[in-house]
């Protein structure tokens, strides 16, 4: 009976999930002799006040590295700042040679501490941070100290976890795209009550230390029509990874070499990372995006904006039951599963009333 009754319950679930997305999302196509002759362009979306950034470029070591850290820093924050809702106030870029005219700020050790002791003064639990990381890393075997390259003294991993975990908001999103990252993987993992963290490394180890490839295509995925895997319109952060993994391991695979990094996503807590959606991991990565396409619909409505903020925490929380699965039993996850997408539906209803309304 559990089963057929939660079939049925799936099904009529899916129905109203798939109700509940936003439209707006796709424009029909028009004829075009019914077009006027001249259009005027979109009104660019407001910035989302609840998303903050902060990119990290470390110190090059060679002048082909130098331009090209410098390249991907500039194509990451004409993405944010251009295609992602990003505020400009709201999005720190640490840089090895700082351009005062874009407002960056050095990317010592010094800053990196300043500029997350300002985010845990003003960030809000509710409120979502992304970090990236560009660069090269470092591992010693020995000492199993990792840590990222930055302009004077380095940080390891174990320091970042203090800055990170010292933060309120509860949706993190790391991706170190460094050599040597992936033992970031296991300290700055976690679980966050009421909120979840997602860590992106470009390689599977410390042992891994051969300048990465994986910025190249991961910041190219960041509103690229190509990464939306499910064409909804908008990439996810699973998207994106998936995206810059694939391309890079065809790189290798065209020149007939060996590959020297492989990709981890960990996003359940355990501090396991994994080269795609696996043993748990991907769930949230799936429904978290890097664009604020739904909130930004809300046309400035706060009452709308709540319950776009409410749908998204809510995805969340059944990623994370769904990843609980094996460890609850079967009443528990079934009754857990079922509140959350009852609420998840009635949100949805709330959200198409208002859009009425408006």
């Amino acid at each position: 009976m559990r089963c057929l009754l939660s079939t049925t319950f799936w099904l009529c679930s899916f129905a109203t999930l798939a109700c509940a997305q936003d439209p707006g999302a796709r424009v029909p196509v028009q004829n075009p002799a019914q077009m006027p002759a001249e259009t005027k362009p979109a009104p660019r979306l407001p910035p989302d006040q609840n998303k903050y950034a902060v990119v990290i470029s470390g110190i090059s070591g060679e002048e082909q590295y130098s331009k090209k850290f410098a390249e991907w820093t500039t194509k990451l924050r004409a993405a944010l700042l251009d295609k992602l809702g990003f505020a400009e106030e709201h999005t720190f870029i640490l840089t090895e040679k700082p351009v005062e005219a874009a407002k960056e700020l050095r990317a010592s050790a010094e800053v990196v501490r300043q500029t997350f002791v300002m985010l845990r003064n003003t960030l809000k639990p509710e409120q979502q941070l992304f970090v990236f990381f560009i660069g090269h890393g470092t591992y010693d075997p020995n000492s199993k100290i990792a840590k990222f390259n930055l302009v004077g003294p380095d940080l390891g991993t174990n320091e970042y976890a203090q800055l990170i975990n010292a933060l309120p908001a509860r949706n993190v999103v790391v991706v170190n795209m460094a050599s040597a990252s992936g033992e970031f993987i296991k300290p700055l993992s976690g679980s966050l009550t009421g909120g979840h963290r997602i860590v992106i490394t470009a390689t599977r180890s410390g042992m891994e230390q051969n300048a990465t490839r994986f910025p190249e295509f991961f910041i190219n995925a960041l509103g690229n029509p190509e990464a939306d895997a499910d064409k909804s319109g908008r990439v996810s952060v699973m998207e994106a990874f998936d995206y810059a993994t694939k391309l890079v391991a065809k790189q290798f695979e065209g020149k007939g070499n060996l590959a020297t990094e492989h990709a981890l996503l960990d996003d359940n807590g355990d501090g396991a990372g994994h080269q795609q959606a696996e043993a748990g991991d991907g769930g949230l990565a799936r429904v978290t995006y890097f664009d604020s396409l739904p909130q930004q619909q809300s046309g400035g409505d706060p009452v709308l904006a709540k319950l776009f903020e409410d749908r998204m925490r809510l995805e969340g929380d059944i990623e994370r039951i769904k990843a609980r699965k094996a460890q609850l039993n079967e009443d528990d996850y079934y009754n857990e599963l079922e509140k959350s997408l009852v609420e998840l539906a009635r949100i949805g209803q709330g959200i198409r009333a208002k859009q009425k309304t408006n």
